[in-house]
């Protein structure tokens, strides 16, 4: 699976083509000192946003499957002079950071690409502080993904066939120990491949201290 996202981002990373579902950063409230974490951090634009928001006593990392999302948000971020981010290539089922290192973590549209989607959302835990908030914007399957689908790495690498259920990918936030979770943006569901899907955007924290997470998921406003 990873080969053929590798692949195919990598070709995009020098194409202006828009790589997005979310707008996740636009739900973070940033501030000077903080740590904040990208998954799917592409040409690494949003990831220089938040650089420069955070100040240079803090700092954004941006993590990618793709080494050549990896390469260009590098070299972007060199020829602009920011020091205060980072860029790793990683999975996301076990990202090379500290534990409890981020004030927020944020994601558009990359998480669906992962195998084990349990594993991520653990390491998103592992990642944030006590109190440590997370922005995430995917998208689901309004029906069971087909296992021949599920199992074609290229279309995995499509943005459509690694989609879990609602329900399904409510629960995997859920049981990683992540609370106060909050979809705060839904779309109308949308033919994508061979599947039918929908776009959300979901909010939550790392609890302050030992908790019981909650998997009783509630629609902003509701």
């Amino acid at each position: 699976m990873s080969q053929a996202i590798d692949q195919r981002y990598s070709k995009l990373a020098e194409q202006s083509c828009c790589l997005s579902c979310g707008k996740s950063i636009e739900r973070v409230e940033l501030r000077p000192g903080q740590v904040c974490v990208d998954l799917g951090s592409g040409r690494g634009t949003d990831v220089l946003r938040m650089a420069e928001a955070v100040g240079p006593t803090g700092h954004a990392y941006g993590v990618d499957l793709a080494g050549g999302m990896v390469d260009k948000a590098r070299r972007t971020a060199d020829k602009l002079g920011v020091r205060n981010a980072t860029f790793l290539s990683s999975s996301f089922e076990q990202l090379a950071l500290e534990d409890g290192i981020a004030d927020w973590v944020i994601s558009n549209c990359a998480l669906n690409h992962a195998q084990d989607k349990h594993a991520v959302w653990r390491e998103i835990h592992r990642v944030l502080r006590h109190g440590g908030r997370f922005v995430v914007s995917d998208i689901y399957a309004v029906d069971e993904v087909s296992a021949e689908w599920r199992n074609d790495p290229e279309a995995v690498a499509e943005c459509w066939a690694g989609a879990v259920v609602r329900e399904q990918y409510l629960e995997h936030v859920g049981t990683a120990g992540l609370v106060d979770i909050r979809v705060v943006e839904e779309s109308e569901p949308y033919d994508k491949g061979q599947a039918r899907v929908a776009s959300f955007t979901i909010t939550g924290r790392k609890p302050q201290g030992e908790q019981v997470a909650c998997c009783c998921c509630d629609t902003e406003g509701s």
